[in-house]
């Protein structure tokens, strides 16, 4: 098994910033790839960012290239999503989770989540 919690959401105003992390415990040896994911009110969950755990390989939604960055520290279990220039529309919580798969785009996939940590973003 895998724990995941998550910390930093928050209450931001358009173009700002905020950095979102990401403790994982456990079994940890066994991660292949951890990914952020969210959902806003009424829609479904949407991928937003994904990073090999070994490699360190990134993957974005195209509508977050560029503001958007994910790491990972290893010695620290812990991967991180830096968000800059931050729009309304980025408002949802935020959800952590790892996979024993390399289907870095693919909910289903991943096996373990955090429970999730709200950025609302103010117009």
């Amino acid at each position: 098994q895998v724990q995941l919690v998550e910390s930093g959401g928050g209450l931001v105003q358009a173009g700002g910033s905020l950095r979102l992390s990401c403790v994982a415990s456990g079994r940890t040896f066994s991660i292949v790839t951890m990914g952020w994911f969210r959902q806003a009110p009424g829609k479904e969950r949407q991928f937003v960012a994904a990073i090999s755990w070994s490699v360190g390989s990134t993957y974005y939604l195209d509508s977050v290239k560029g503001r958007f960055t994910i790491s990972r520290d290893s010695s620290k279990n812990t991967v991180y999503l830096q968000m800059n220039s931050l729009k309304p529309e980025d408002t949802a919580v935020y959800y952590c989770a790892a996979s024993h798969s390399t289907r870095y785009y693919y909910g289903p996939s991943y096996d373990y989540w955090g429970q999730g940590t709200q950025v609302t973003v103010s117009s």
